[in-house]
């Protein structure tokens, strides 16, 4: 799996960004969002991608931050949901505002989305209410002065739980511990009940 790529931006042609890295020029599908945050052509970029391999095509989906990667592979479980529509969602909304939509079952918000009806509306709200608690704001491309709580949170989420016992379980310990520490003694807490 291709998780990031770093390169020099050769040409934006919304939605497609043509990312040159160490002479491979790859070609992404990205929300339209992304290019109102990414610089020039000729900058250095990283993108968080996602690939999806099928009978006919090899499709590489770029995202400016982890949180937008995070959504989008929310978004392609739910049955109903392509790429496209993904995308479409991904460029109508914020990966933080998609998901308060959804936890708020705002449908009038999300059928404002082009591709997206009353029933796939619905459909995003019962299947994702509880998984989109958890997206991480922002862009996660550095882990220096980024919150371990947050972190910790994001990886039990990783492992199944759901966004309110992550968030009480990491809420119950000490403060300064350590992104390791805060995973084990809430793993342990989660445990326990």
């Amino acid at each position: 799996m291709i998780t990031s790529l770093t390169g020099t931006i050769l040409q934006r042609r919304p939605p497609w960004l043509w990312l040159n890295v160490q002479g491979v020029g790859y070609e992404l599908e990205m929300p339209l969002s992304g290019f109102y945050q990414m610089p020039a052509e000729g900058a250095a970029l990283t993108v968080y991608t996602h690939l999806t391999i099928r009978e006919d095509a090899h499709l590489l989906y770029g995202f400016m931050t982890i949180a937008e990667r995070d959504t989008f592979r929310l978004l392609i479980r739910v049955n109903g949901i392509g790429g496209k529509v993904a995308l479409a969602c991904l460029s109508g909304l914020s990966a933080e505002r998609l998901s308060q939509a959804v936890a708020e079952g705002n449908t009038a918000q999300l059928t404002a989305i082009p591709g997206i009806g009353p029933k796939t509306a619905e459909r995003l709200v019962v299947e994702l209410r509880d998984k989109m608690g958890g997206i991480a704001p922002g862009p996660v491309g550095s882990t220096a002065g980024s919150d371990p709580r947050q972190e910790a949170i994001a990886a039990l989420l990783t492992l199944g739980y759901k966004p309110a016992q992550a968030s009480q379980a990491i809420a119950g310990l000490a403060e300064g511990l350590g992104l390791e520490d805060l995973i084990r003694q809430s793993l342990q807490n989660l445990s326990r009940h």
